[in-house]
């Protein structure tokens, strides 16, 4: 292990330790008790405000700049990532089949922290000189609590990750998982990543949202159709993946073949930090894309919130984890996409499996290059103004191919450090601000549903 491994090591270990991952699930739970777990008790209705919805035209006299589902697209194109692929593995090879109980816990009550951060874009989002929407935690942080300084902390912290979680680590994915399955040098795959990324994102957010919106329900169909063949063929070993998922969420799973074993308290860590690296519930994200909506009132656009996080763990990380489990190969001692791909080998003949992986993958990271490309950017605006918007959209593009190569590891490790103290500065105002989204969410109940 080389100094800056060492050193990242020791970092996280406190930005990304015990106390950070109780304080995100523990936003969660308040939010769930104090609005009487909305995420089940509105579950159906919001089923009805946004898959059944997501082909319906806003009315004219919502105001925004795009459409709901084009923010949920961009939204999910940013956490449909290699979390869904790599992360869901590693959490399995780390901690046991049980984090992926514990991944269900965060997520469950991530639907309300995502719910909230969405709700609270909306409501603080403004127009910035070009008369477009922008909103997130830096405006609601500003607008709602009067803390500019932590705003602007949070900016800094989304600017600078951006390029770790959102760019270079994507872009890296793609070219491992294609030089393993077709034989294609990094350098060619950072290229045309970077040509193609660039002809979306210098078109700004509306061609962003346009290219998600078409993007992302193929890709996750192309996965979750992957996955279900798998499972099909491999269906005799479903019930024993959950019974493996429940067992060891609650109890040590032994050391066995490759892995090493693992207790209850390291199933917990994992399942919650790569639950949350998945679907980014508390770290401020998503809401940047969703405050650009059009919609009548923020908690209907909150609603996309939680869809948001049951679309991306509740259901794609939970095919792979069943994927992973079912066919036998969780305990190979193979871990990240290599472990994914393993196990889609093993369920499928031939190498079909590791080319929907590929694939997967590909289409996974190019999304989330597109979405974190715009989310990193109005962090620099809020911090710059609206000028710095082309200029960083030129360094964004350098920068997947320098991923790709495998450059600029201590930027890697520092934007995975500045990624989690993203989340300390939104809690902060999810917690502080909690009175404006009950309010909300009691009036819209009250007035707005029928």
């Amino acid at each position: 292990m080389n100094a800056i491994e060492k050193i990242n090591g020791t970092i996280n270990s406190y930005v990304w330790g015990p106390p950070m991952l109780v304080l995100l699930v523990g936003t969660g739970i308040y939010y769930s008790f104090r609005t009487n777990f909305l995420q089940v008790r509105r579950f159906g209705f919001t089923m009805k405000e946004t898959l059944m919805k997501i082909f319906e035209k806003p009315e004219a006299s919502e105001e925004g700049d795009i459409t709901p589902f084009q923010a949920l697209s961009t939204a999910l194109a940013a956490t449909i990532g290699t979390g869904n692929i790599a992360g869901v593995a590693t959490a399995i090879a780390l901690g046991g089949p049980g984090a992926i109980f514990w991944m269900w816990v965060s997520a469950f009550f991530g639907m309300l922290t995502k719910f909230a951060e969405v709700v609270l874009a909306i409501q603080y989002r403004e127009k910035n000189k070009e008369g477009s929407f922008v909103g997130g935690p830096m405006y609601y942080i500003e607008k709602g609590l009067g803390m500019k300084w932590l705003a602007v902390l949070f900016s800094i912290f989304g600017g600078i990750a951006a390029f770790g979680i959102g760019n270079m680590v994507q872009s890296n994915s793609v070219a491992a998982a294609l030089e393993t399955t077709f034989k294609i040098d990094p350098l060619i795959t950072g290229i045309v990543l970077a040509v193609a990324a660039g002809l979306v994102i210098l078109g700004g957010l509306k061609r962003i949202a346009s290219v998600t919106e078409r993007l992302v329900p193929i890709m996750a169909v192309f996965y979750i159709i992957g996955a279900l063949v798998i499972l099909l063929l491999n269906i005799s070993g479903i019930p024993n993946a959950f019974a493996l998922i429940f067992k060891h969420a609650f109890t040590p799973a032994a050391a066995g073949g490759g892995f090493a074993g693992a207790t209850i308290m390291m199933a917990m860590r994992y399942g919650v930090a790569r639950g949350v690296f998945s679907n980014e519930a508390g770290l401020g994200s998503a809401p940047i894309a969703h405050a650009a909506a059009k919609t009548d009132h923020p908690v209907r656009q909150g609603l996309w919130g939680i869809f948001e996080v049951f679309a991306d763990t509740i259901v794609i990380c939970t095919l792979t984890a069943l994927t992973i489990l079912s066919t036998g190969v969780w305990n190979s001692g193979v871990t990240g996409a290599a472990l994914t791909t393993k196990a889609f080998s093993t369920g499928l003949p031939g190498t079909w499996g590791g080319i929907i992986v590929s694939i997967g993958i590909l289409l996974f990271a190019f999304s989330t290059i597109l979405s974190w490309a715009y989310y990193g950017e109005k962090c620099a605006e809020y911090l710059l103004g609206s000028n710095i918007n082309k200029y960083y959209r030129i360094l964004w593009l350098p920068a997947i191919v320098v991923g790709a190569i495998g450059g600029l590891e201590l930027i890697w490790h520092l934007a995975d450090t500045l990624n989690g103290l993203m989340a300390i500065p939104n809690l902060v105002g999810l917690v502080l601000l909690s009175g404006v989204v009950f309010k909300l969410t009691k009036e819209f109940f009250a007035t707005k549903v029928k």
